[in-house]
């Protein structure tokens, strides 16, 4: 029993115990959970505060954007409003002038229709009146046919005799009135004209007739003749009387001069210093010395042989000294020496068929352009100063009359000679090749002909050949076809024929092709 006790009293201790161990374990775990709750509390706490805190910010956040989108989105809309309401007051404005026209239009429409019914009523009156005047017309017609006893036919022819007898005599004033304004304007206009057209080609024949060009063996050469310090050059252009011009053309140089028989004896002497190699002062004066001879007897031979070639005797030798100079003198490039000698040989056959003295017109002929030899040396035409040299030397007055009228200076011919010598000039003047196109105005033809064709959109090059005969245009394949191009050749040659005045034909060749390039590598 004891131990029994014991073992019972022992397990209701232990579940004493037990019970009291479970209670203190609850108690600790109810204190726990308590804690647990309160941190729990308040990290829920925290974490609603926290939340809170962004959702206001969120908010002020949200906020901010929309009244940033609000006041962009019033700006936008502000624009578009302006936009809109002057759109509208423009609209405003159209219809207004568009009504303001409608109604000038409706008032011009009823004018119109009134002029209309007034016009048809001063029509209708017209014809009324008309009508009435034709009969007034008639009747009177009839008493005037009845009065003067002639019929309105044969009235109308007598008027008409008369009106054209009067006509004829006012033609006739007025034709001679005409022709004297006629002369007397033509006479001052022809004046102009020719003035106009001395100085437009006075630089360029003074230049293809004053210059001549030297060639050099080298460019080293130029420095020679200008010597130390020019002084070779200024010894030839004070003794020569010309102008050396030496410039960046290669291995050349231009002699300038209006004398042309100065310009050929410094031509002569420029040359065989050059050959010789020898340029100094000294040297200079001797060669210019030897060509002065050279030239002065080369003249006396060709005067000579002038006088010679037409059988003419008995010429001082001044005149031979005269007509030789001529070899030096040009007139459109056709050489007035044997010009001169030409005229002599024309005017002489005309003359022997006129029955005539041969030997004056031959005379005559070769004399007419002596005035030229020193025309540029004594003031007045050409030949009122041959006339004068001629008198001079006792040549025979109609010979000295003929030379001095060939350019109908004089009022009236004193003889048929003038007339010979002005028939004799034209023709060897005018025969073909003699005379010839100066080279300055040939190669501003060609560049005229070259710009014509360029100034077109579509050319890139232009080339005049066949010395202006023929220009080749190219053009851009990009820019023209082919058919654009056969109307091309037609429009440049339609302007060539309105801006160039050229003899013969010009021949445009219209050149389009097509290129395709790589390269192998």
């Amino acid at each position: 029993m004891g131990i029994g006790v014991v073992i019972a009293l022992a397990i209701a201790g232990c579940i004493a115990g037990l019970v009291v161990g479970l209670l203190v374990q609850r108690a600790r775990e109810r204190k726990m959970a308590e804690g647990a709750r309160s941190t729990a509390a308040g990290i829920l706490k925290d974490a609603t505060r926290e939340a809170e805190a962004a959702k206001k910010a969120a908010t002020l956040e949200a906020r901010e954007e929309w009244y940033r989108r609000k006041e962009e989105f019033d700006k936008e809309t502000q624009g578009a409003r302006r936009q809109v309401q002057k759109m509208e007051r423009r609209l405003s404005d159209r219809e207004a002038s568009l009504n303001r026209r409608l109604d000038f239009l409706d008032r011009r429409e009823k004018d119109l229709q009134d002029l209309e019914r007034k016009l048809q009523a001063r029509t209708d009156e017209l014809d009324k009146l008309h009508a009435e005047q034709d009969e007034l017309l008639k009747e009177q017609r009839e008493l005037l046919e009845r009065l003067a006893g002639v019929t309105s036919d044969e009235a109308k022819e007598q008027l008409k005799n008369r009106l054209l007898d009067d006509a004829r005599l006012e033609i006739a004033r007025k034709v001679q009135d005409v022709k004297e304004t006629a002369t007397r304007d033509a006479d001052r206009e022809a004046k102009k004209i020719v003035t106009l057209a001395i100085s437009r080609l006075a630089s360029e024949v003074s230049a293809e007739a004053t210059v001549s060009v030297i060639t050099l063996p080298n460019d080293e050469m130029k420095g020679r003749i200008i010597g130390r310090e020019g002084r070779n050059i200024r010894a030839f252009e004070n003794l020569t009387g010309i102008d050396v011009i030496i410039d960046d053309t290669p291995e050349a140089v231009v002699l300038s001069c209006f004398d042309p028989v100065r310009r050929e004896i410094g031509r002569l002497a420029l040359e065989r210093l050059i050959s010789d190699g020898r340029i100094h002062p000294t040297r200079i004066e001797e060669v210019v010395l030897k060509a002065k001879k050279e030239v002065d007897q080369t003249i006396r031979e060709l005067g000579e042989r002038g006088c010679l070639d037409l059988g003419i005797s008995g010429v001082h030798p001044e005149v031979i000294r005269l007509l030789g100079r001529l070899r030096y003198r040009t007139s459109y490039g056709q050489n007035i020496l044997y010009h001169s000698m030409d005229v002599g040989f024309l005017a002489g056959m005309m003359a022997a068929e006129l029955g005539l003295d041969t030997a004056i017109a031959r005379r005559a002929g070769l004399f007419h352009d002596l005035g030229k030899a020193v025309d540029h040396e004594v003031e007045g035409p050409h030949a009122q100063i041959g006339e004068d040299i001629l008198r001079k030397y006792n040549e025979k007055r109609i010979v000295c009359e003929a030379v001095g009228a060939h350019h109908n200076s004089a009022e009236t011919m004193p003889s048929i000679y003038p007339v010979l010598i002005q028939a004799a000039d034209a023709i060897s003047g005018a025969r073909p090749g003699a005379r010839r196109e100066t080279l300055s105005t040939y190669v501003k033809r060609l560049e005229k002909l070259e710009e014509i064709a360029t100034q077109f959109a579509s050319v890139t090059k232009a080339y005049a050949i066949q010395a202006g005969r023929e220009i080749r245009v190219m053009v851009d394949n990009n820019k023209t076809d082919d058919s654009q191009a056969a109307n091309l050749s037609i429009e440049i040659a339609r302007e060539i024929e309105k801006e160039l005045d050229y003899p013969g034909t010009i021949k445009v060749v219209v050149i389009r092709e097509m290129r395709s390039i790589e390269y192998a590598k």
